[in-house]
């Protein structure tokens, strides 16, 4: 591997859908700045009042970087509206109060899921997916925001639109929005493709990736054990000169605060 041309400090954010879940909701930002923590992402803080999760960022000096928009009916199965046939006005909501909590929250980004399909009715969804993010991608430019899809893997999410990266890619490239970039899981990336090292050499550079998240593979743990060598991982990061955020979105396996050593690993130092 190369070494760094440049330093860079690798910046991680606390996932505080997944982490702290002992704790209620709003008390995971004291316990996240507590641990160290300077950034936040979340699944779905439309579930709170925004006034409140203002003030707890404020409160503890968090940024928030990260939030998905309203997915659909999450209880009935619903993992985004995007590509659903006769959503349209539902999916058009979901992006306009997206974008208007984005700027009550100070937060750059927001993640849109694709949605899930069937195999045959793929084509036509997916030739929704695009148009829709064509002007969703509009209305984050109007609001200067950037909005993000991100592929995820079926065996977790069984009927996702978008699982690849070269799919996200060639989205991205053919919409041509610099306020539509890629969130790349690299939890999903290893279960659907592998390769990691050489995915990020081929992506980071070209400037459409916006985000990054990650996890142990395959029990989606703290990111120090499992089949993706993360010390190498972070390695790649500081040759590649990653600047953007890092989000912490793994299933703590003894507690969150507990399963932080691998922060103090040597390839963050």
């Amino acid at each position: 591997m190369p070494a760094p041309t440049t330093s860079c400090t690798l910046k991680f954010a606390a996932n505080l859908s997944w982490l702290y879940t002992d704790l209620p909701f709003l008390d995971r930002f004291e316990a996240a700045a507590r641990d160290g923590f300077q950034g936040v992402e979340c699944l779905f803080p439309h579930e709170h009042p925004s006034a409140e999760v203002a003030a707890r960022l404020r409160d503890n000096g968090l940024q928030l970087v990260l939030f998905n928009a309203a997915p659909g009916n999450w209880a009935q199965g619903e993992r985004g509206l995007a590509s659903l046939g006769g959503r349209e006005a539902d999916f058009q909501a979901s992006i306009h109060a997206a974008l208007q909590l984005a700027g009550e929250l100070d937060c750059p980004r927001v993640h849109v899921m694709a949605g899930l399909c069937i195999e045959a009715g793929r084509d036509a969804a997916w030739a929704r997916y695009g148009q829709r993010l064509q002007w969703a991608a509009e209305q984050a430019r109007a609001h200067g925001r950037t909005l993000m899809i991100e592929p995820i893997n079926g065996r977790d999410m069984p009927g996702y639109l978008l699982t690849h990266q070269a799919q996200a890619h060639e989205l991205v490239q053919t919409i041509g929005s610099p306020h539509l970039q890629v969130q790349m899981d690299l939890y999903h990336c290893q279960i659907v493709e592998g390769d990691v090292s050489m995915r990020l050499r081929q992506y980071l550079p070209t400037g459409r990736v916006g985000h990054l998240q990650i996890a142990a593979v395959p029990d989606r743990g703290e990111p120090d054990q499992g089949e993706l060598n993360y010390d190498w991982v972070f390695k790649e990061l500081h040759a590649l000169n990653w600047q953007g955020w890092i989000g912490c979105e793994y299933k703590p396996r003894a507690g969150t605060s507990a399963g932080l050593g691998w922060l103090r690993a040597p390839s963050l130092a």
